[in-house]
């Protein structure tokens, strides 16, 4: 039998005790645990990165995986404390929307609070539940423990209410959702909406009020420093700047506006 997987993403970073405290409380219930690091370099309390994070990551990690995702600026709040069943993974976290993303895709089988004090730490720490509550209910479900076992049912998630593009007949309105630490801009838009464009002929790519002279298969197709808009590996149109930073370029982030339209004349 494999060992139990452990994913842990949050924005503690590597400099302070946090995140090994964590991975000692998980070892301490569950020495089988084989731990892994998705990331701790969430910028601090942004529940969206990290909720885009762990979504863009999970599904390439196998059936059983339990992840522990912690950006939590609510922490000793009436926030719930939550874990997930999503079919082939479980999520714990706080119920704050940094779970939600992946829960679009999969939709949860059971919900439940962690209310079960048996499978918390003795002493729950008002500033620290990634130690106290969230790192022992994943090692418990580690070791085998239900789902349900942790605590009462609840109805559903909080969700954050992520923006969707705009299509109309001769063009897409979207923005850049994040960006990478290479400076690429990656929007919301994905490639179907811009190939049923490309049938009809060529497209004008902006960049705020910025054209983006063309669109490339890989950064390599780009010159050095020439700025070019491709397909990421989520399958999502980017804007880069080959060997360079796009975002420091352009002094993008995320929320600046993206466009895609039919170039006149065709």
């Amino acid at each position: 039998m494999s060992r139990p997987v452990v994913a842990l993403l949050t924005d503690f970073g590597t400099r302070d005790p946090y995140v090994a405290a964590m991975k000692g409380v998980v070892l301490s219930i569950c020495p089988d645990a084989t731990l892994v690091d998705l990331t701790h370099d969430i910028p601090p309390h942004d529940v969206r990165a990290g909720a885009r994070t762990l979504a863009g990551c999970y599904a390439h990690y196998p059936a059983g995986t339990i992840f522990v995702a912690v950006v939590d600026p609510g922490v000793g709040s009436a926030r719930r404390g939550v874990a997930v069943d999503v079919g082939d993974y479980r999520l714990v976290g706080p119920d704050n929307g940094v779970l939600g993303a992946v829960c679009d895709e999969r939709p949860p089988k059971k919900i439940v609070e962690l209310t079960d004090r048996r499978f918390q730490r003795p002493t729950v720490s008002r500033t620290f539940e990634g130690r106290d509550r969230f790192a022992p209910a994943a090692a418990w479900l580690a070791k085998g423990t239900a789902v349900t076992a942790l605590g009462r049912a609840v109805p559903d998630l909080t969700r954050l209410a992520w923006p969707v593009p705009a299509v109309t007949g001769d063009g897409i309105a979207g923005e850049v959702a994040s960006v990478d630490r290479f400076g690429n801009l990656i929007s919301n838009i994905a490639r179907p909406a811009i190939d049923a464009l490309l049938r009809d002929g060529a497209v004008e790519i902006r960049l705020g009020d910025h054209e983006v002279p063309r669109l490339v298969a890989t950064y390599a197709e780009a010159a050095a420093g020439e700025v070019c808009a491709l397909f990421g590996s989520t399958d999502h149109l980017e804007i880069a700047v080959n060997g360079a930073s796009a975002a420091g370029h352009f002094a993008a982030a995320a929320g600046t506006p993206v466009t895609v339209r039919r170039r006149a004349g065709v």
